[in-house]
């Protein structure tokens, strides 16, 4: 299993994520999963995934965007083809629920566990794209509202993580600056009191996991 889980966007170690695809010759194709930012209005979402493509360009990859709302209520085979393409998933942060209820509809979740099992596809995103490989999502409600879910879809939103990761990421923690900064610290600070297994990234830092190995540069 690869992944390069980061706090805020690439990070300050992008030479991290580019090591886990081996020798490929580039540019190497990347999907682009977006879902976490679809309760954003068309503009301000197209702008953020353009940011994301920009962005993934500029490291010499090849970046498209896959929507998973074009796959929901489908056979989980066709979002598990359509994912199986790219050896790079980037999955953008933005309202962890809103990602993890387009995951499960589409299928997506049962996909990307399976690819992450072969080790067929490396894993890679920020903040919330990070935080949705979680066995749980609680506690993560006091930052990220999950009531975008049923106020879009009119389903209740999903607590559970995909459970790829056998504790919670905690992004933005310490981290002045960003927005979220003060209530993702006092989260992690509650899962520390509590007990929860996390681990607790700055902005700039990313979990990264090569097989057995797993550290945070």
């Amino acid at each position: 299993m690869r992944l390069y889980l980061s706090s805020f966007r690439e990070g300050d170690h992008p030479s991290r994520l580019l090591a886990l695809l081996r020798e490929r010759p580039a540019p190497v194709e990347v999907a682009v999963i977006a879902n976490a930012i679809d309760a954003q209005a068309e503009p301000e979402r197209s702008a953020g995934v353009r940011r994301e493509a920009d962005a993934l360009a500029r490291l010499g990859l090849r970046p498209t965007e896959v929507d998973l709302r074009e796959f929901f209520d489908q056979p989980t085979g066709t979002v598990a083809a359509a994912l199986a393409r790219f050896p790079l998933l980037w999955v953008r942060g933005g309202n962890v629920f809103m990602l993890r209820y387009a995951m499960a509809r589409s299928g997506a979740d049962v996909a990307l566990t399976a690819l992450l099992r072969r080790d067929a596809v490396v894993y890679a995103g920020y903040s919330a794209g990070a935080c949705v490989l979680a066995p749980s999502l609680r506690g993560l409600e006091e930052c990220d509202d999950p009531q975008v879910v049923p106020a879009a879809y009119g389903d209740p939103p999903i607590w559970e993580g995909l459970g790829v990761l056998d504790h919670a990421v905690v992004p933005h923690v310490d981290s002045p600056g960003h927005p979220e900064s003060e209530v993702l610290t006092a989260v992690a600070a509650r899962y520390q009191a509590n007990g929860v297994a996390h681990r607790a990234l700055r902005d700039g830092q990313a979990l990264v996991i090569d097989g057995p190995d797993s550290h945070v540069r």
